[in-house]
């Protein structure tokens, strides 16, 4: 069974009504993408079946079970800080899903818990992902793109413009 998860710097939460017609909620195994403050940008990537045997050397230090998380220098004191929840979702009224990771309802749904999540530092280390910090991701994530490493950018629109 699939366990869904919305995060949230928000601990009164507890039914999530749709915005523009969505309740987002995302699975176990890409829940990392979202231990971060909410607007905070980052830069994340992975090897899949496809990546290429230079690009998990280049990028991942030839472990390809590396999972590499960036964000900017100016967001570090606000990770180490943040006080994130994650409410589980039910699977129910979940009825689409995007890039094979991201679950959406078009009606309101209710959580089933809410946890807190502790030090995102130290979660991102139990979890084994590298976090790497940056001046800006913009470089990197140039770069990123072009490879053949899945990826992910969360609210880059926040990232500084070298």
């Amino acid at each position: 069974m699939t366990v869904l998860w919305h995060f949230s710097e928000d601990p009164s939460l507890g039914r999530f009504l749709p915005r523009d017609g969505k309740v987002w909620a995302i699975d176990d195994a890409f829940s990392w993408l979202y231990w971060f403050p909410r607007d905070c940008p980052r830069a994340c990537f992975w090897a899949v079946e496809q990546t290429a045997d230079e690009d998990v050397d280049a990028w991942l230090d030839g472990d390809r079970d590396r999972r590499v998380a960036v964000i900017e220098t100016s967001w570090l004191e606000r990770l180490r800080s943040v006080r994130l929840y994650a409410y589980r979702m039910p699977p129910e009224p979940f009825d689409v899903v995007e890039d094979d990771r991201f679950y959406i309802a078009s009606t309101p749904v209710d959580a089933l818990e809410r946890v807190e999540l502790g030090d995102p530092l130290a979660r991102h280390a139990e979890a084994g992902n590298e976090l790497r910090i940056t001046p800006s991701l913009y470089p990197l994530w140039d770069r990123v793109i072009e490879a053949t490493l899945d990826f992910s950018g969360i609210r880059l629109r926040n990232a500084v413009r070298p």
